[in-house]
């Protein structure tokens, strides 16, 4: 699952390049959002909660949280917005690590968290709310990086939506076809063993985030964004070659 992606271009795509891709994204998302949560208490890819909060705490007068989770859902914005520039840059320069080049810069963002992420421990009033900060960014980076791959079909961090679409289709499997005059209800099982997998990944991304976090702390992040690295690698070097061949 894990080897490295050959090329990131849309032409160079297919089902089964994007659903690989998009299980090892929902295992990088999984891990760092319950490592996040055990560093910051929030679930940073949780973008329906937060938005909730806001709107609560604006009733409630709390002027300093709502402030707060606004600032984390514009950061997720900011960084879905950084993806399409990202790429639309890429693509206009015809280089083959185009969708590649938000996972870099990712993998760079969370090597920061994990290498200097023990000074929150030590300025907690004034890392805290900048950590926050930075997650929604990396899980808005990371959403919009496969849902541009896979022109929608495939998202990584909005478990919501994923277990809505699985809960469809085992509806259309479990059901019972027992008038032969009507066209039968038939479940997708393509879907059905995408979204599987894809749950299945953020779930054990989950389970590894935490037990990383818990044992090893915030350097349990640098082994996520190795792996991205080793995604795109293979791309980058190719366009770095051809570059400076020009």
């Amino acid at each position: 699952m894990f080897e490295p992606i050959r090329g990131f271009t849309s032409l160079q795509r297919t089902p089964q390049a994007d659903l690989k891709l998009g299980s090892v994204l929902a295992f990088v998302a999984g891990a760092t959002n319950a490592g996040g949560f055990l560093a910051v208490g929030q679930y940073t890819s949780h973008m329906t909660g937060i938005l909730s909060s806001v709107a609560d705490n604006l009733v409630l007068g709390q002027l300093a949280l709502a402030g707060a989770g606004l600032g984390a859902v514009l950061a997720f914005l900011l960084g879905a917005m950084t993806t399409a520039w990202l790429v639309n840059w890429g693509l206009r320069h015809e280089l083959r690590s185009a969708y590649g080049l938000p996972l870099m810069l990712e993998a760079s963002l969370l090597l920061v968290f994990g290498l200097f992420g023990a000074a929150i421990s030590l300025l907690t009033t004034v890392f805290l709310p900048l950590t926050v900060v930075l997650l929604c960014f990396i899980m808005g980076l990371q959403n919009a990086v496969i849902t541009k791959i896979s022109r929608a079909v495939i998202r990584t961090t909005h478990i919501t939506g994923l277990l809505t679409d699985y809960g469809i289709e085992l509806g259309k499997l479990l059901y019972v076809n027992r008038h032969l005059g009507h066209q039968p209800v038939r479940a997708n099982r393509d879907r059905l063993r995408v979204h599987s997998q894809l749950i299945a990944c953020f779930f054990l991304g989950g389970l590894a985030g935490a037990l990383g976090f818990k044992y090893a702390g915030y350097i349990s992040t640098v082994p996520l964004a190795a792996l991205l690295l080793l995604l795109v690698l293979r791309p980058a070097l190719d366009d770095w070659q051809r570059l400076r061949g020009t």
